[in-house]
Formats: structure tokens, C-alpha cells, sequence
């Protein structure tokens, strides 16, 4: 039995022994992480010695945490991060949670164990949002209880209003998703409502014992954080009133967000406001994370038909970006810019560059599902505009076989994409908030392109609902839309004479801001000069055509509808500017020999560089106004460049060197 006497001694010996070591180790890893930074390129090794020293220490698997998440911006990368800081979390929460619930009982326990508490907000944070990142919601919400526990008197980590964030954020999911939420998006505000109310109710209990750990005044930057949730929650449920009230508060304070603000002006259809507050934060610090003034910006250039801007605006964010998070969205702003213009092409490379790219969405509640839905829905356009303009580039498509083909080629891609479309509208529980009700600041697509999701679903049930909105919706200023939707819905519904008498009423009563809705203007010219050709009435019809084309010159290509236009060529005449001339007159043009105050005057002046051509393209609408200066366009080859030539006529931008697709 000698031996288990041996066992005994080498036990209580050994332990306080181990003790002892782990005390030193940690001593010493406390001495060697003084000055370095946890993100800095010298944490990383630090990180491992410090494992070295003592695996049971969290400090080692803190900095290399927060090391890789710092360095992260993918999926991967923040992943990764998830193990050593979910280790330093529980490490630390096994040897210093009863030092956490004391810490605030005496201001020395406070000076005693400030290093450490500021250690664990800083790993639980990090930790929340990599969980945050990467769509782990549930994990979030295990994070903010765990600290939620300690009862801390000051929320330092803002604890409760990222509860009320994660509850808003994920609103349109269920308990079977995230275990924690409710089953509706109704009861999901709630909960996020709840949330902030809770979170000022414990600003108030607090507060006397606060001012004195922490100063007098000390509540008000807490309340401001619950403010902007509040504004943020009141808005998305239409509390425009609410939201206003939060966001003076916040303004008054120095403390508000601009770009939430500016995105509930968007909301509220008050677009030079919400441009201007875009603008105010267009610039601001956002660390690898999307910068929604880049992407909510060139939308609202489209509605003012400056897609030129609105191009290099994504441009700008794009190559501002890189890969990182943002760079799918901006691509996706590209896309709908470059459509706008008429680039099709272009718009869709972009969009599959979006497609292809592997988007997260840090701090912001646009999802994946947005995202997607986003992509495919300017697709849906996308094909559209190809289907129309294969009918602008060719008068006499009806007996074209290789123009029927592509028709029929591209309605096939179309009809598979609907049904893409549709099956994702029927299981996004708040479509009606998102894409029905028109601008919704949490919404990622325009009005127009929800026209063109509905357009070819029952006519009748939207007539009903945008009657309903016209009612009942508190945004007075965007009572011209719902009305601009219940006509078109009329018009699809086979009631173009109703329609008619709409748009009729609708221009005439309609007060809206002319450099920022180009677009509402044109879709109601388009729609007036539509009825009056169907009336047969030639005078009307060629007035709002030339109307669409001084405000929106590159809708008319697709519209259907045939432009008055008075050309003239000059400069080089020989086999191939005349080929590119016929090819040019072959397109849905109406092309008259003497101008009246509804027809453009259009002209070509081609010269010749070496075995190149250089045309230069003018244009004044009906009115005199200058719609085309001085576009030049380079061609080696007449194929292809007459068609090119006619859709630059109505603005449409584009390489200067045209190269035909192959």
C-alpha cells in the first residue's frame, strides 16, 4: 500500500505547486501584454505564448480573437475568430464571474477588477458581433443573456437595445429559425418595442446611483442610444410622427444618425432631404462594414434621372471598398445605374458580379434575402429592357427570324425568373411593408421595380390595394404614386380609357419636385402619351412622348412608344457610315423630314481616323432643350454601331470606343 502513500504526498504536494506556477504565468503574461495593442501584427504571436504560459488563462485566446476579427471581412475570417474568443468568454466567466457581480458593491472592488471588466466587454462584444456577422442570431442573443445576468447598473455594452436591434433585425423569421423569436413580424417588433422601453426603465432606476459612480448626466448618452432604436423601430412600423420626435431629440443632442435619418426622408418621399443627409454622412467612418449612403444615394440619382451620377457614385464606393463587406451592395446600385441608362451590358455584368460575390451584412439590417431578391428583381428589368429593345433595334422584328428567336429566348428566361420571384415574395412574411408600400426605408428596391414584379399578377388586387393606400397611407407626398400605380394597374387590367382619365387628373393636380422625380414624371408621360395613342390621338401622344424624352430620355427606347426625330448626317460619307446610317433609321424611330414642337432634332457628324470612325452625336428635345452635346462614339466596323448610334440619341451613355458584343 506503499505506493497510494506516494499518490497522496505527490497530490497535496503537487497542486499548490500548480497553484503557484499558474499565478506566476499569469503575472508574467499581465506584465507582457502591457502596451501591446490586441490588434496590432505583434498580438498574434503574443497571443500564442501567452497559451503557452498558461491554456487556462483567457487573456492568450483573447488577443488572438480579437486579432482575427479585427483582420476579418468574410465569412472565413470571422468564423475563425468565433472559437478563441468563445474560449477567452467562458475561461474568463469560470475564474472572475463572482468578481463581476461584486465589482460594483464598493468603489475599491470597482478600481480592483476595472481591467478585467473592460477584458470582458471588449471579448463579449467582439464576440456578439462575429456571432452577429455571420448570421448566428441565436448565439448573439446567448452572448447579450450571459451578460445580461450580471445585472450590471450601467449598460457600457448597450445590452438591452441590441436585444431590441436582434429582435428588429431578424423580425421576418420565426422560432423554428432562431429559437428566441416570435412568430410573427408583428410580435417581433414588439419584443424589439419592449426592449427599449425595458431599456429606459433601467436607465431610470439606475440613474441616482450611477451619477454618483459615473457623474451627473451621465443617463442622457444612454437614453440617446435607446433613441435611435426607437426611431429606428417607430419608423419601419409608419410612427413617422414618433420617429420625428426621437430624431429631433437626437439632433438637438449632436447625436443622431444621419443616414437613418436621411433613409426615413427617403420613406416619407421628401427626396432632396434625405439627399441632403445621405451627403452629411456620406463620408463618415465605417469600418469593413456596407455604407448605405453609397447605396441608397445613386437610387435616389435614378429617381432624378442623373444616372450619370449615380454611376460614379457606385464606382466611387466600389473601388473605395474592395472585397469587402458593402462591395455586393454598391455592384447592385451599379447594376440598377447603368440599367437606367440604358447600358444593358454593363448592368449585366455588374449584377453577376454581385451574384457571384459572397456578401455579409455587418451593421445593418438589410439581409441575404434583400439581397437576393434585389439582384433577381433588376433582372426581371434587365430582361424586360433586352425584350424591347430588340424591338427598338429592328422596325420589322415581327418578320425577323433571328429577332422572334431572341424574343422567344429571352420570355422563357423571363417566365423561370417570375417564378424565382414569386416564390420568394411568398415567403417573405412582410412583402407588404418591404415592396407594396413604396420606399420603405427598409427596403432595398425602387418603386418602379416593383411595378415591374406586379405588373403581371392580378391587376385587380392591386387596383384595390393602391386605392386602400391612396386612403389611408399617412404620406401625403406619396399619394402621386399610389395613384400613378392604381392607373397603370388599370391599364393592365384592360382598362385603358379609366387609366387615361387617371393619368389626365394626375397631371394636372400633381405638384411634385422636378430634380428628383424625373422618373415618377416620366412613368406618368409614358402612360399619357400610351392612352392617347391608343385613343388615336396623334397630337397628345407625340406632346408626352417628347415630354418623356426632355425628362427621361433613356426610357424611351423601351417604352414602345415612336419618337418624332428630325436627323441629319454629315462629315464622312462612304459604305460605311451609310451602312451605319440605315442602320440606324432600320430602329423604332419615327423619322420626319420637317420638325414641329414635339419632335427632336438629331445630328451625326462622322469623321474618319485612320481605318476608325468617329461619330458625334447633338440632340435638342421638341423644346429646344439640349439633351445630347458632343457624345462621341469610336467604330471600326458598321455592324452593330448604327443600333449603338440610336440609343446614344436618347442619352444613353457608353464606352466612347464601341466594340460589339459578340
Amino acid at each position: 500500500m506503499k505506493w497510494i502513500t506516494y499518490i497522496i504526498i505527490f497530490l497535496t504536494t503537487a497542486l499548490p505547486l500548480s497553484a503557484q506556477e499558474r499565478s506566476a504565468a499569469r503575472y508574467e503574461i499581465d506584465a507582457k501584454r502591457v502596451g501591446v495593442n490586441p490588434v496590432d501584427k505583434d498580438a498574434l504571436p503574443r497571443s500564442r505564448e501567452f497559451i503557452r504560459l498558461d491554456s487556462t488563462y483567457y487573456v492568450g485566446y483573447m488577443f488572438e480573437g480579437l486579432y482575427k476579427a479585427d483582420k476579418s471581412s468574410d465569412f472565413i475570417g470571422f468564423k475563425n475568430a468565433i472559437f478563441p474568443l468563445r474560449k477567452a468568454f467562458l475561461l474568463f466567466e469560470k475564474d472572475y464571474r463572482r468578481n463581476m457581480k461584486l465589482m460594483f458593491t464598493s468603489p475599491q472592488a470597482y478600481m480592483d477588477n476595472m481591467n478585467k471588466y473592460v477584458d470582458f466587454l471588449q471579448v463579449a462584444n467582439t464576440l456578439k458581433e462575429c456571432y452577429d456577422n455571420i448570421e448566428m442570431a441565436d448565439s448573439v442573443m446567448w452572448v447579450l443573456d450571459r451578460v445580461d445576468a450580471y445585472n450590471f447598473p450601467k449598460e457600457h455594452m448597450a445590452v438591452t437595445t441590441t436585444k431590441a436591434w436582434t429582435y428588429h433585425r431578424n423580425r421576418f423569421f420565426t422560432s423554428s429559425k432562431f429559437s428566441f423569436l416570435k412568430n410573427s413580424v408583428e410580435e417581433n417588433e414588439r419584443m424589439a418595442f419592449q426592449h427599449c422601453y425595458n431599456a429606459l426603465a433601467k436607465i431610470d432606476i439606475n440613474e441616482p446611483n450611477n451619477n454618483m459612480w459615473f457623474g451627473p448626466g451621465q443617463a442622457e448618452q444612454d437614453r440617446l442610444n435607446v433613441y435611435h432604436y426607437l426611431a429606428l423601430l417607430h419608423a419601419y412600423n409608419k410612427n413617422y410622427d414618433s420617429s420625428e420626435h426621437y430624431y429631433q431629440i437626437m439632433i438637438n443632442q449632436g447625436a443622431v444618425s444621419w443616414n437613418n435619418y436621411g433613409n426615413m426622408k427617403h420613406e416619407m418621399g421628401q427626396f432632396a432631404t434625405a439627399i441632403e443627409y445621405f451627403n452629411k454622412d456620406k463620408f463618415k467612418f465605417y469600418e469593413k462594414m456596407l455604407k448605405e449612403p453609397y447605396y441608397f444615394l445613386p437610387m435616389l440619382d435614378v429617381y432624378g434621372g442623373r444616372t450619370k451620377e449615380a454611376m460614379s457614385t457606385s464606382k466611387e464606393a466600389i473601388e473605395f471598398s474592395g472585397s469587402t463587406p458593402g462591395f455586393g451592395w454598391y455592384n447592385i446600385a451599379l447594376g440598377r445605374s447603368y440599367l437606367y441608362d440604358g447600358q444593358l451590358d454593363s448592368a449585366e455584368m455588374v449584377l453577376n458580379k454581385a451574384t457571384a460575390f459572397k456578401e455579409i451584412h455587418i451593421g445593418t439590417t438589410l439581409t441575404q434575402s434583400q439581397y437576393d431578391f434585389s439582384i433577381n428583381l433588376l433582372n426581371l428589368q434587365l430582361i424586360d429592357r433586352k425584350l424591347a429593345q430588340v424591338k427598338f433595334n429592328d422596325d420589322g422584328w415581327w418578320y425577323s427570324p433571328s429577332s422572334l428567336f431572341k424574343l422567344l429566348s429571352l420570355k422563357f428566361e423571363k417566365l423561370l425568373l417570375q417564378y424565382v420571384l414569386i416564390n420568394q415574395m411568398a415567403s417573405n412574411p412582410e412583402r407588404e411593408r418591404v415592396v407594396y408600400d413604396l420606399f420603405c426605408g427598409e427596403g432595398t428596391t425602387t418603386f418602379d421595380e416593383a411595378w415591374y414584379l406586379i405588373r403581371d399578377f392580378s391587376p385587380s388586387y392591386f387596383i384595390k390595394k393602391y386605392e386602400t393606400y391612396q386612403k389611408e397611407d399617412p404620406r401625403k407626398s406619396l399619394l402621386p404614386y399610389f395613384k400613378l400605380f392604381t392607373h397603370q394597374m388599370q391599364w393592365v387590367d384592360g382598362d385603358e380609357g379609366e387609366a387615361l382619365q387617371g393619368y389626365e387628373q394626375l397631371v394636372k393636380e400633381v405638384r411634385v419636385d422636378n430634380a428628383n422625380e424625373k422618373l415618377f414624371l416620366g412613368r406618368l408621360y409614358e402612360g399619357l402619351a400610351k392612352g392617347y395613342d391608343e385613343d388615336g390621338n396623334k397630337d397628345n401622344t407625340g406632346f408626352y412622348t417628347n415630354a418623356l424624352y426632355e425628362d427621361y430620355p433613356q426610357l424611351v427606347p423601351y417604352s414602345g412608344l415612336k419618337m418624332k426625330i428630325k436627323l441629319t448626317t454629315s462629315g464622312v460619307d462612304d459604305a460605311v457610315t451609310k451602312d451605319v446610317v440605315e442602320e440606324v433609321k432600320d430602329c423604332n424611330i419615327k423619322w420626319v423630314t420637317e420638325a414641329d414642337g414635339n419632335t427632336a432634332i438629331a445630328t451625326i457628324n462622322f469623321i474618319k481616323k485612320g481605318d476608325k470612325y468617329e461619330a458625334t452625336v447633338n440632340v435638342k428635345g421638341g423644346s429646344n432643350k439640349l439633351m445630347v452635346a458632343d457624345q462621341k462614339m469610336i467604330f471600326k466596323n458598321s455592324k452593330g454601331a448604327g443600333k449603338e448610334l440610336a440609343l446614344r440619341l436618347f442619352a444613353k451613355g457608353g464606352a466612347m470606343v464601341y466594340e460589339p458584343a459578340l
